[in-house]
């Protein structure tokens, strides 16, 4: 088997998806705070940011778990939470992402996990809720209604 063949199997996401939960874990039992950093086509925000904070992140973007954020990290199932604030106005979400879309783990300023296993094409957020997100910025209403009128 070849090594892209063995780090695209099932065996192989299992143990990465596994390894992360167990040292995120142990990271929330130890009280040590941590970033991760993670594929943002992955990431689901509830309820959806504003399409101006949404264009700002980078294709993998950094998330600080710290203080508030920090205390409402959680691990369901395959999933990683927090509830973070974005933007100046510190608009509030929950935050939810596949324990695969994390690239990284960093403690510090030391990486402490690196994940190469991609996530299933499955656990991408679904269209309804990038629709709703669409939706949820009032300048793509009015271009969607002017576009109707004019096809």
């Amino acid at each position: 088997m070849s090594a892209n063949a063995t780090f695209e199997s099932e065996a192989f996401r299992s143990l990465q998806r596994e390894y992360l939960r167990d040292l995120i874990a142990y990271l929330l039992e130890e009280g040590v705070e941590f970033a991760v950093a993670a594929e943002i086509e992955f990431v689901e925000f509830d309820p959806p940011l504003p399409e101006e904070i949404r264009r700002r992140f980078s294709p993998v973007s950094l998330f600080v778990l710290s203080g508030y954020t920090y205390e409402t990290t959680r691990i369901e199932e395959d999933r990683l939470s927090f509830e973070a604030g974005f933007g100046e106005e510190n608009i509030g979400s929950v935050v939810s992402m596949p324990l695969l879309a994390i690239k990284q783990l960093v403690v510090g300023d030391y990486p402490v996990a690196v994940n190469i296993a991609e996530p299933l094409p499955e656990e991408r957020p679904d269209a309804s809720r990038s629709m709703e997100a669409l939706l949820n910025n009032p300048e793509n209403i009015k271009l969607l209604k002017k576009r109707k009128k004019n096809p």
